[in-house]
């Protein structure tokens, strides 16, 4: 069982910084990408950033340049640096990490969310 908690959310002003968190626990037996992505109520969760193990990074159009994705591969816990928020960044950020848990394939386990809110 792998579990998955993101934290760091909360209200942001305008044009302020935030770093989300994201740790994942349970049985790990390899990580090849992770991943933030966000979702507004009644619309399509959509990625943030993604980084694989190969070493391919990736970030949506809307945040290049202002959001920054990282992580500790020992402790699997991944980070999400952002700054010059705008009030459009409003959304739960989920982290979705790539994991073999070892039995048989890959994929991606959601934690609950952070609430993120961009507002003076």
């Amino acid at each position: 069982q792998v579990h998955v908690v993101e934290s760091g959310g909360g209200l942001v002003q305008p044009g302020g910084s935030q770093i989300l968190s994201c740790a994942a626990t349970g049985r790990i037996v390899a990580v090849n990408a992770v991943a933030w992505y966000r979702q507004v109520r009644g619309n399509r969760r959509e990625i943030v950033a993604r980084f694989t193990k190969k070493g391919q990074l990736l970030y949506g159009e809307s945040v290049e340049g202002r959001f920054t994705i990282s992580g500790d591969n020992v402790e699997n816990t991944t980070y999400l640096q952002m700054s010059s928020l705008k009030p459009e960044a409003s959304a739960v950020y989920y982290c979705g990490p790539d994991i073999h848990d070892g039995s048989g394939s890959w994929q991606i386990f959601w934690g609950q969310g952070t609430q993120v809110t961009v507002a003076s």
